[in-house]
């Protein structure tokens, strides 16, 4: 038996992308940025490396999510890994590792505030219980996608 499960917190590298399948089915491309600390072996000190990881997302949530997504928003996200390859056309195999997004949780708001006061999972589920300092003003919350508030991450829940 083998688990495919990944859960990361980090900013948002770009803006989304969003792309449709010849089927009409929205698909939203974005980037993550996560800190590995290391330490650095000539200063003696530890140090931040930044490790970007590439996620997709498909369906109506991807679809209402690449309105409310920034560049700088600060997201935790779980999901699992998806390994592609393919050939470019000039002959080359490339290969690449992304997280296919199940969950998504904001972290802060678009103004960069720390928001942490809900997620969005599978569907519109709660409702939105952003404050005013997070960032988002009450009719701005009216178009964004309902939200779970329930389901902010602790670090007592995870395992490690």
């Amino acid at each position: 038996m083998s688990i495919n499960r990944v859960v990361i917190s980090g900013n948002l590298t770009r803006d989304p992308e969003l792309r449709r399948t010849q089927s009409g089915m929205a698909i939203m491309g974005f980037g993550v940025a996560v800190n590995d600390r290391r330490r650095n072996n000539q200063t003696g000190e530890w140090e931040d490396y930044a490790n970007y990881i590439d996620c997709t997302m498909f369906g109506n949530r991807a679809e209402s999510l690449s309105n409310i997504l920034t560049k700088g928003m600060k997201v935790a996200i779980e999901g699992k890994l998806r390994w592609s390859q393919w050939e470019t056309k000039e002959g080359q195999k490339r290969n690449k590792i992304e997280v296919i997004v199940d969950e998504l949780e904001f972290m802060s708001s678009r103004n960069g505030g720390q928001g942490g006061q809900g997620g969005y999972q599978g569907g519109y589920q709660g409702g939105y219980q952003g404050s005013q300092q997070g960032g988002y003003q009450q009719q701005q919350a009216a178009s964004a996608p309902v939200i779970d508030a329930t389901s902010t991450v602790y670090d007592d829940d995870i395992p490690f």
